[in-house]
């Protein structure tokens, strides 16, 4: 079966070599069991073919032979029987609108739609309503699944019969996909952790120390678990791959996107000159306000969240965002 990526960022070119990977495909179209990228401007997918690798997201990591990279999103998808949609949650309602009809999806994007206040499961649905999708979840680098490394993540869906195909197609020995039952568990705690990598981040950046990065990344487990119940989904779900294993890997140093925007707040920073730097899509950024406001809907605390956002908006300094959250009222574990 031919996967189409939507989305050449680090993380959809990390995928669609791994969906030829684990296709086995030796065809030069990227035909029947291969994988085809889509990448939104034609000079990039230009680019991408001469160079022979993603030189801007996702250098040293060589494209398969095989493996078609375009910027004719029909030719993408034209043969496919499952699309990977790895845009940014921000622009993923925006790409759903210029593309084709749809195969089944797998939603690799994590985070929470400003404008909306959709999760991206949401978003696809309102987009193209009944389509069948899962979402893809884990403590991964995109570097060290393009490499081939040993990883692991979860395929949430409803469907049992699609995440048992989704995962069978892009599962590999080194590529480990488990199936899960709790699609909204598996968002909520994707979205939420990018945002606990900021707060993380920005108490090593200002020199806090690890007993302040364990206790924020703790906490913010807690908060995270009580607004996936709220939503309808586990909270269970949190303490898997795309909960506890996320912010593991998240929060572990400046390797991630998000982690390494907090720390540079911490550092004394300002998040709008640090954003306007890169080439690269901090999630959490936007999503913190977001996510906040969702959970409010919902009536539930997300503290973390909300230091985060302050952070973010400048209302705060990591001094007094460490102020607020230890003077909170004494309440048991």
């Amino acid at each position: 079966m031919k996967v189409a990526v939507i989305g050449a960022g680090a993380w959809g070119t990390a995928l669609a070599i791994q969906a030829h990977r684990a296709g086995g495909a030796s065809s030069e179209d990227g035909a029947g069991g291969g994988a085809a990228l889509w990448a939104r401007e034609p000079a990039r997918a230009r680019a991408m073919r001469e160079a022979g690798e993603n030189a801007r997201h996702l250098p040293g990591h060589p494209l398969p032979p095989g493996l078609s990279v375009t910027a004719d999103a029909a030719e993408a998808i034209a043969g496919a029987g499952l699309v990977i949609l790895a845009v940014p949650t921000q622009f993923l309602g925006r790409v759903l609108e210029t593309l084709p009809a749809l195969p089944p999806c797998v939603i690799a994007a994590k985070g929470v739609e400003a404008a909306s206040l959709r999760l991206p499961l949401e978003i696809l649905e309102r987009a193209r309503p009944g389509t069948p999708a899962a979402v893809l979840s884990g403590p991964n680098f995109a570097h060290e699944v393009a490499r081939g490394l040993p990883a692991a993540a979860v395929l949430a869906s409803a469907d049992a019969a699609l995440r048992g195909m989704a995962a069978a197609r892009l599962g590999s020995p080194l590529f480990r996909l488990y199936a899960g039952a709790d699609p909204m568990g598996v968002q909520v705690a994707g979205a939420a952790k990018n945002v606990a990598a900021i707060a993380a981040g920005a108490a090593m950046g200002a020199g806090l120390g690890e007993n302040a990065r364990a206790a924020i990344v703790t906490r913010a487990l807690a908060e995270i678990a009580r607004l996936a119940a709220a939503l309808g989904g586990r909270g269970e779900t949190v303490a898997g791959l795309s909960g506890l294993g996320d912010l593991m890997l998240t929060c572990a140093g400046p390797t991630s996107r998000n982690f390494s925007l907090g720390q540079a707040i911490g550092e004394g920073g300002r998040a709008a000159e640090i954003l306007a730097g890169r080439t690269s899509v901090a999630e959490g950024a936007a999503t913190a306000p977001a996510l906040l406001a969702r959970a409010h809907r919902a009536g539930v605390e997300m503290p973390v969240c909300a230091a985060v956002a302050a952070l973010l908006e400048g209302r705060f300094t990591v001094r007094q965002a460490v102020e607020d959250l230890m003077g909170r009222p004494q309440k048991a574990e």
